[in-house]
């Protein structure tokens, strides 16, 4: 491991990958391919989008009216949560990995009452990086959230190509159903399912495809990846035991692409039930450990 350029940045790296991960949020900011001579990681160029790969906790998108209930107290509630705009701590690395944390503190309990830890790992291994979650209840009680990851990915990556030309893969299915964003509440539309059709287990990144922002999966969807336009593997991620995905992109002419695997999604649209009842919530009972990890693999 050593330290980046930037104040506050890790990068770890072998002879094939490089990659850098900021304290700022514990956020993937590059995983740069040696032996291809390119970037995977969306530089978050803020005419589209100013992030690269921001860590959700404790929530994943948003809460209905941008607030949640746990008993008969409500809490405002921001879009995938706090910790992606949060200082985490470098708590140990080596040559081919970094460990960051954040505690609860005073400011967080005001919006989230529980008192947790947050562990993010990175592991690189050949052509594979690892990001590893772990989450601890220090609460006297029940504690209850959501976490998901957000990279953005370089779409287009090769020259004189276009976003349109690469095409999404996936683990053989013919298809695939989702769900779509309400727009003035930014929650799933849980009764309105979409057919995302396949071919080959395929599907072209098409122009229109993020129209109505993201894409939401429930229960489809443990392997990811993006096929160059001859059709040859540019990335894959693996997200085993994942209960939700969210694919999306900023624009018509964004460049680049997010696959995001998430432990817990958005409200559905109109709920309003205690936290504890919302659907794929996390939950861990006193002094309990959550840990869970997917891989992205650069071909």
């Amino acid at each position: 491991m050593k330290r980046g350029n930037r104040m506050a940045t890790y990068t770890i790296e072998n002879e094939k990958l490089s990659v850098t991960i900021a304290a700022h949020g514990a956020e993937l900011s590059s995983i740069y391919d040696k032996e291809n001579g390119r970037e995977l990681v969306w530089q978050a160029d803020p005419t589209f989008w100013n992030r690269h790969a921001p860590v959700l906790f404790p929530n994943v998108g948003k809460h209905y009216g941008n607030h949640y209930r746990i008993g008969d107290k409500e809490y405002a509630s921001k879009q995938h949560g706090f910790a992606r705009d949060t200082d985490f701590t470098c708590i140990d690395s080596t040559p081919d990995s970094v460990t960051h944390q954040i505690r609860s503190t005073e400011d967080t309990r005001k919006v989230y009452p529980f008192d947790f830890v947050l562990r993010i790992r990175h592991i690189l291994k050949g052509r594979t990086l690892t990001v590893s979650w772990k989450v601890a209840n220090n609460s006297e009680g029940d504690m209850y959230f959501a976490i998901g990851g957000h990279p953005a990915f370089n779409v287009p990556v090769l020259p004189d190509t276009k976003r349109s030309d690469y095409r999404l893969t996936f683990d053989g299915q013919d298809s695939l159903t989702y769900l779509l964003l309400d727009p003035e509440t930014g929650t799933a539309k849980a009764d309105e399912e979409a057919t995302l059709k396949l071919e080959n287990g395929t599907c072209q990144i098409d122009d229109h495809m993020f129209d109505h922002d993201a894409l939401v999966f429930d229960n489809q969807i443990t392997k990811a990846g993006i096929a160059l336009p001859d059709g040859t593997p540019y990335l894959e991620m693996r997200c085993v035991g994942f209960p939700n995905f969210g694919i999306w992109s900023a624009s018509q002419d964004a460049p680049f692409v997010c696959l995001e695997p998430w432990m817990g999604r958005c409200d559905d649209c109109g709920f309003t039930g205690d936290l504890s009842e919302k659907p794929f919530i996390n939950h861990l009972k006193m002094d309990e450990m959550f840990e869970t990890a997917y891989t992205i693999e650069v071909f």
